[in-house]
C-alpha cells in the first residue's frame, strides 16, 4: 500500500536526497514533506478530471436551504444548481454533482503516482539543492509525465457503441 512518505521519498530520490523515515523528523526534507505535499497533491487532482478521483456525490439541502459542498470536494464538473462559493443553489431538494474528489494515495493508479512523485520533485528542488539545472530537467520531466498521465486517464475506458446511424447503415 502506497502512502504519502512513499511518494515523499521517490521525489526525494529523484533528487539524491536521502529517503525520510518519516513526516515528523526534523530534517529538511521532512519539513517540506509534511508542508508540500497536500497541497501539491490537491492541486495535481485538480487539474484534470481523473476518472480514479471522480465520483457522484448526491447533496441533501442544509438548514439554510443550499446545499454544502463536502470538504473533500476539490472540483465540481457539474451540477443541476448553481455554484457560489462552497455551497450549491437549487430549488430541488436535492442536488447530485460530479467532482473530483480527494484521493487517498493507495488509490492513486501508476501513471499518477509517477506525476505526484516528479511534482514533488520539483517543488523539493531549489529548496534542498538550489540547483536550477536540475529543477529545469524535472519541470521538462514533468510537462511530459502529466501529458501522458492525461492521455492514459482519457482513455482509460472504452467509449459507447454507435447505436443505429443511418450513415453507418448506409454502408452494409
Amino acid at each position: 500500500m502506497l502512502t504519502k512518505i512513499d511518494l515523499c521519498t521517490m521525489a526525494l530520490l529523484k533528487l539524491g536526497e536521502a529517503p525520510i523515515q518519516s513526516l515528523t523528523d526534523d530534517s529538511a526534507s521532512a519539513k517540506l514533506s509534511r508542508t508540500l505535499f497536500e497541497p501539491v497533491v490537491d492541486a495535481l487532482l485538480s487539474i484534470h478530471p481523473w476518472r480514479f478521483a471522480t465520483q457522484i456525490i448526491e447533496l441533501n439541502k442544509n438548514t439554510d436551504g443550499n446545499f454544502l459542498i463536502p470538504s473533500n470536494v476539490l472540483r465540481i464538473l457539474k451540477t443541476d444548481g448553481r455554484i457560489i462559493g462552497n455551497r450549491v443553489l437549487s430549488d430541488s431538494e436535492t442536488v447530485s454533482v460530479v467532482g473530483v474528489v480527494r484521493t487517498a494515495p493507495e488509490n492513486f493508479p501508476g501513471y499518477f503516482v509517477s506525476l505526484v512523485a516528479t511534482r514533488l520533485a520539483m517543488e523539493f528542488c531549489i529548496p534542498l539543492t538550489g540547483d536550477q539545472s536540475v529543477f529545469r530537467t524535472l519541470v521538462a520531466l514533468y510537462e511530459t509525465e502529466l501529458q501522458t498521465a492525461k492521455y492514459i486517464d482519457s482513455t482509460t475506458t472504452v467509449g459507447d457503441a454507435i447505436g443505429d446511424f443511418s450513415l453507418i447503415n448506409a454502408r452494409f
